[in-house]
């Protein structure tokens, strides 16, 4: 969107209000990620989106021409429900769902395996002796020793504070006489970069979250 197009004034509203967070749908009705209020405004304007509202378990859609048209009803009887943009003839809700019009895209569920995945995964917590530690104080244990075959995999990795890695050493876990607190598996949604539908006005989100979606990977 340029300057001079109908976002401008939107663009003038509290930051507050457009850094809010809009669950995006694609054309399926599948959540697909997660953006700002403000780039929800520019898909609407272009009309490549239209909003959705979901109010116990049922929904509407609108375009962005009869989104501001039941404006004023918004104001008058939900006032408390929605997050408000000031433009120039007034405010508008910010909308918490959209659905583009154009995207089959799915969710990508690979989690890749790296330092930052792993130690949120665990809670920057140490898997044997179940004490929370400052990353700093970590380090990455393979519970089955790579020179007796274990692989680089999230279910043989885990966090291990120096103490206890240094106790474990080349050993399995029963051999040196410890016990993981759990049991190390892949996680389903990226652990570092997810949501959890907790606000009340996110509450409707839950509508197009199944029970494995429950956490939605955020794209910047």
């Amino acid at each position: 969107m340029t300057r001079g197009e109908p976002l401008t004034g939107i663009e003038a509203a509290l930051g507050a209000s457009l850094n809010e967070r809009v669950l995006v749908l694609n054309r399926g009705y599948a959540a697909i990620r997660i953006i700002s209020v403000r780039e929800a405004f520019v898909l609407l304007f272009r009309r490549v989106a239209e909003v959705i509202s979901a109010v116990d378990g049922r929904y509407e859609t609108f375009d962005i021409g009869s989104w501001l048209e039941v404006a004023e009803l918004q104001r008058i009887y939900e006032s408390q429900e929605h997050d408000w943009v000031r433009c120039p003839g007034g405010s508008i809700a910010a909308p918490r769902i959209i659905r583009v019009h154009s995207s089959n895209r799915q969710p990508d569920h690979h989690v890749r395996l790296n330092r930052r995945n792993l130690f949120a995964r665990d809670g920057n917590r140490c898997q044997y002796c179940g004490v929370r530690f400052p990353i700093g104080d970590l380090s990455i244990d393979h519970v089955l020793p790579q020179s007796r075959g274990g692989d680089h995999s999230w279910e043989n990795l885990v966090c291990a504070c120096i103490a206890c890695n240094s106790r474990k050493g080349n050993r399995l876990p029963r051999e040196a006489g410890m016990k993981l607190i759990r049991q190390p598996v892949r996680p389903r949604t990226s652990p570092d970069r997810a949501i959890r539908v907790r606000r009340r006005q996110y509450e409707e989100w839950k509508v197009f979250l199944n029970e494995a979606y429950w956490t939605v990977e955020l794209r910047d």
